[in-house]
């Protein structure tokens, strides 16, 4: 289903009230800057590139066997956390296309018969597992289908509309919103998010509108899942709240709009035309100014899921080669680059440059093989497992912007106490530009090299369009 995506930080703090943390009143949104992130985060995730597998699009069987038997393929390119879609029953009440939207769960306790049975998860886990690769489900907590047993065994679950109706937030008529001031809602969802740590061994969630439900839920649950065993969560959200305690990681919903932005504003959004968007005037400053808001509104530590694409995008915005166009490549490198942690979506890895249907079955993702994408992704899979600068709790107070005289021209240099150093320089236009720094110091490149040449780290005197340097040590 199509999510809001255009959906400000500021409009989701004034929609949703601050509700409790523990037992304790949560802070006010503007000062969660003064509070440390406190969730039992993994040390896995430090270095880890997360890969979101579309099943029913992404394997020429279209289901888990079929993805199964890609895992090698894509452990080699990388990938250390797999998230699978909703693997769920999906409603046949007021279902969306021939197949429906993944996010329309009949069953929290079952899998879709399209993509296996529940020994084909458990034996998924298991080989992901035996290849050193975490697996996380997608859990959609804020609604079911329309059809769920719920509605009509436990009506009482639900939020009503003014007529006293069942109804779906927003445009989304294919589900009805849960209603979690019921503690019995509240405790129906926790076991079913118990459930799947316990029966598949899986990982973590990625929890769908995450920002929707209430944050209290959210803290009473993930001590629950912690006791299972060590787990990983994720927030389709940018709620500052959120990372106090409950999640290790949330979307960054609002970098990706400055991505958008600033392909806008060169002409090479090609959705931002087609719609007539009016996207605000953006460059390449604009990307410093909001990790500086950031760390003023979200806990210190909070770590932001950075992406150029995933299945919201892709189904509804066109690929990344629509909305970036010939930036593709300099908006992917920032998105491994900038604090936080990485993803990639099905079909990213070969540059597959098709949007999905969302509701029906689709042209799948041709058999895999290498090309300049690969490569490309691999290069930079293979930085960020190495490279302590890059950690997802990586200190974003150790992240240098150095102004360059061209607003177009962003430079980054990351490094960590414990050694390990980045510098990003690229030109976010599609004009060339001059690389000057004035009065500002360039940075220093000393016995760094350039990560896709291999060669020694030199910075140019002009910058074509475009065009990206990624050096590190």
């Amino acid at each position: 289903m199509k999510k809001l995506l255009s959906i400000t930080l500021a409009a989701l703090l004034a929609a949703g009230a601050v509700t409790a943390v523990g037992a304790k009143k949560a802070p006010k949104p503007e000062l969660l800057g003064k509070y440390k992130a406190e969730s039992p985060a993994p040390e896995w995730m430090e270095n880890a590139v997360i890969y979101e597998a579309n099943l029913r699009q992404g394997t020429p069987s279209r289901d888990l066997k079929g993805l199964q038997q890609q895992l090698p393929r894509l452990r080699d390119l990388g990938v250390d956390i797999v998230w699978l879609m909703p693997i769920h029953p999906i409603s046949e009440k007021e279902r969306k296309g021939k197949l429906g939207s993944y996010y329309a769960v009949r069953d929290y306790k079952a899998v879709n018969p399209e993509f296996g049975d529940l020994q084909d998860l458990k034996e998924f886990v298991r080989t992901a597992h035996n290849l050193g690769m975490k697996v996380i489900l997608d859990e959609v907590a804020n609604h079911t289908g329309a059809d769920h047993q719920w509605v009509t065994e436990h009506p009482e679950y639900y939020a009503r509309n003014k007529e006293g109706k069942m109804y779906g937030p927003y445009d989304w008529t294919d589900v009805y919103k849960l209603d979690y001031s019921n503690p019995a809602t509240r405790e129906a969802m926790a076991d079913a998010l118990e459930y799947w740590v316990r029966e598949a061994d899986i990982d973590g969630y990625r929890c769908d509108v995450a920002g929707e439900v209430p944050t209290s839920f959210w803290n009473e649950v993930r001590p629950r899942l912690q006791a299972i065993k060590p787990v990983f969560m994720l927030a389709e959200a940018s709620k500052p709240e959120l990372l106090l305690k409950a999640f290790d990681a949330d979307y960054a919903w609002p970098m990706k709009d400055v991505f958008n932005a600033i392909a806008a504003t060169k002409g090479v959004n090609e959705w931002a035309v087609k719609k007539n968007e009016n996207r605000p005037k953006m460059d390449a400053r604009d990307i410093p100014a909001l990790i500086e808001r950031q760390k003023k509104e979200f806990p210190k530590g909070s770590v932001h899921m950075q992406m150029v694409t995933n299945h919201d995008l892709n189904s509804w915005e066109g690929t990344e080669f629509d909305r970036y166009g010939a930036g593709t490549g300099a908006f992917a490198v920032l998105s491994y680059t900038l604090p936080g942690m990485p993803m990639l979506y099905t079909g990213q890895e070969v540059g597959f440059n098709h949007p999905f249907e969302f509701f029906d079955r689709d042209t799948v993702m041709p058999t895999p093989l290498n090309n300049e994408f690969t490569t490309f992704y691999e290069t930079l899979n293979a930085l960020k497992h190495r490279n302590k600068a890059l950690r997802a709790h990586a200190s974003a107070d150790n992240t240098v912007f150095t102004p360059a005289l061209s607003n177009d021209v962003i430079t980054m240099t990351r490094t960590a106490p414990e050694g390990g150093k980045v510098v990003v320089i690229a030109n976010l236009s599609n004009e060339p530009v001059t690389l000057d720094y004035g009065k500002n110091k360039a940075p220093d490149v000393t016995g760094l090299s350039n990560i896709f040449t291999g060669e020694s780290a030199v910075i140019p005197t002009e910058l074509k369009p475009w065009q990206y340097l990624l050096f590190a040590d």
